[in-house]
């Protein structure tokens, strides 16, 4: 496959890569439409360059891509106009609202507009997907991809530490109030840690690849590559990764640090069981991301007052379960195709508990968000998209030999592990960059379990 030819579109999507969470986590309507634009343009401009890769990429990963079309496919149906009688069948409790309301036009969605919205994003996300498959095709883009993800954790660490160290009222980006946990550039903190916990897979994928380079035989060797390592360049990626260890830590999120060390940990176990041919010197990564991040850093960084904030979490006192609740009948009453994409904060409030005042856009729960919106119909093809993503980690984990796929494995492990924890108490998904990270990684697993790269001649 021709690499030069695509030069400028793969760069192009480094910068977007890097762009993506500065402006509030893409979070806004006309930071993600800027960023849809030009995701659109770019994947036209890469189809007409080479149209005829079009179909490898498409026969490589038929699994995922058949999940990704067919959830596309369902995002498309809410928004087209259906005829009574069927919709009828389809959804009928949503006919009975729209028949109540005496609409003219029916939809399986109760809020077309933010349905149409959404349908344009996950096209987005798709475009992502396809983008990263067709031209993070060689190990040197590979490394250069997971490197600018380390630069946009780095960049976020260090603008919200320093805000925080310099107590400044308001933010030196959009000039929003800032108040005493890091946010960086996002406006959420939890949408920050979970940022920050894919970045820093990024960062230990990238170590664990240069780790892995040599199969060590003794003690004599694993001292002297570890030394090496303190001693060169990947000692900069340790540094980053103590800088954003730093940064997510003074987050002060709770599931957010959780999330990150808890995946950290499985993942660490799962490549000294799964991977073939390993360094020693993995065991020795693993342990020291324990002694540096967790025991030094963190301490004096904030890690005990993330830790009180667990231990003084009252049920009596959070709401988010009492949401989760409340929100459980809007699964039964539109079972198969839900609600509609970007209709929970819409429709919550006629199932809301008359004691829980506060308004709620989100349901502070993906699993059961995606539930609510797209139904079970959805939700079923998003968890196989996840796992199958999942379960091509794993497989690269244990059967690739080269060094750069066992690192980019161990990175997509971490990622998956992370999001499926923090998506049980929050919302990470609903920020745009956030969500076009976790494509990022869906694609990269994909790649990790199916590029092949040629060996140089010698």
């Amino acid at each position: 496959m021709n690499t030069k030819s695509n030069t400028v579109p793969f760069c192009v999507l480094l910068i977007i890569t890097f762009l993506l969470p500065i402006p509030l986590g893409a979070n806004r309507p006309w930071a993600w439409s800027f960023f849809q634009i030009i995701l659109f343009a770019l994947t036209a401009i890469v189809l007409v360059n080479a149209p005829r890769y079009y179909a490898d990429n498409i026969k490589a990963h038929k699994w995922i891509v058949g999940f990704w079309l067919c959830f596309l496919a369902l995002s498309f149906i809410q928004i087209v106009p259906l005829p009574e009688i069927l919709l009828k069948f389809l959804s009928p409790q949503s006919f009975l609202i729209q028949k109540a309301s005496q609409t003219e036009t029916y939809l399986l969605t109760l809020d077309r507009n933010q349905s149409t919205v959404s349908f344009v994003k996950v096209l987005s996300f798709f475009c992502l997907f396809y983008l990263v498959i067709r031209l993070v095709n060689t190990e040197k883009r590979i490394k250069q991809l997971l490197v600018v993800i380390l630069a946009a954790g780095v960049f976020q660490a260090i603008y919200g530490i320093v805000e925080i160290l310099f107590q400044t009222n308001q933010s030196l980006i959009f000039n929003l109030g800032v108040n005493n946990v890091a946010t960086g550039s996002f406006v959420y903190k939890n949408h920050y840690a979970n940022f920050l916990m894919m970045s820093l897979a990024a960062a230990i994928g990238l170590l664990v690849s240069a780790i892995q380079k040599n199969s060590l035989l003794n003690s004599k060797e694993v001292i002297r590559s570890v030394l090496l390592t303190m001693l060169s360049r990947k000692a900069l990626i340790r540094i980053c990764i103590a800088i954003m260890v730093i940064g997510l830590v003074m987050s002060r999120s709770r599931m957010g640090n959780t999330a990150f060390f808890v995946s950290m940990t499985v993942t660490g176990v799962l490549a000294l069981i799964l991977m073939k041919r390993k360094s020693k010197g993995l065991s020795f990564l693993v342990a020291s991301m324990f002694i540096v991040d967790l025991l030094i850093v963190s301490a004096y960084f904030g890690l005990e007052n993330v830790k009180t904030r667990l231990v003084e979490t009252n049920l009596s006192q959070e709401s988010r379960d009492e949401v989760i609740l409340d929100a459980l009948p809007i699964v039964s009453d539109f079972p198969i195709f839900g609600t509609g994409a970007g209709s929970f904060y819409s429709v919550f409030p006629a199932y809301q508990n008359a004691e829980v005042l506060d308004f709620y856009d989100h349901a502070h729960n993906d699993y059961l968000q995606f539930a609510i919106e797209y139904g079970l119909l959805g939700f079923f093809f998003l968890a196989c998209l996840y796992l199958t993503a999942l379960s091509l980690s794993f497989k690269a984990m244990r059967n690739r030999r080269r060094s750069i796929f066992k690192g980019l494995s161990f990175a997509c492990l971490m990622v998956f592990i992370g999001m499926g924890l923090h998506m049980t108490v929050d919302f990470p998904l609903q920020a745009y960059a956030n969500a076009c990270y976790l494509v990022i990684f869906v694609a990269l697993s994909c790649i990790a379990n199916s590029l092949q790269i040629r060996s140089k001649s010698r």
